[in-house]
């Protein structure tokens, strides 16, 4: 089992930076996925995701709070409206379009209600 979700983390981190590049391609749920499979396959790979720059804040408060900061949120739902928007331009088929709105908005209205980090709602109190 280790092997395999040390394969499926690696799939998972290609996919993700391949997301970094493509709109239609979400990072987010693949670099999470990957930070699950290290942890059960390789947990100094896990470490290192975890403190990556980029991406180490983001996942450690997911991991810890199941929260996504408002920047965050502000970013992956305009990514996914624009993604959409390409869609639209891209596709002439109603199925493709009506099946990507259903998925797209279900994954736009669960990160809109995910919770803020601690941290940021405790900034916006005190400010």
């Amino acid at each position: 089992m280790r092997l395999f979700f040390l394969c499926l983390g690696y799939a998972s981190l290609a996919l993700g930076v391949i997301g970094i590049f493509l709109p239609v391609l979400p990072t987010t749920p693949f670099v999470l996925l990957a930070g699950w499979c290290f942890a059960r396959s390789n947990p100094a790979l896990a470490d290192r995701l975890y403190n990556h720059p980029r991406f180490g804040a983001l996942l450690r408060t997911w991991r810890d709070e199941k929260a996504i900061p408002l920047r965050a949120k502000l970013i992956a739902l305009t990514m996914l409206a624009l993604s959409y928007g390409l869609i639209l331009w891209l596709s002439e088929s109603r199925v493709v379009r009506v099946i990507l709105a259903a998925v797209m908005g279900s994954v736009a209205v669960y990160i809109a209600t995910r919770p803020r980090p601690r941290d940021e709602a405790a900034d916006l109190h005190d400010g």
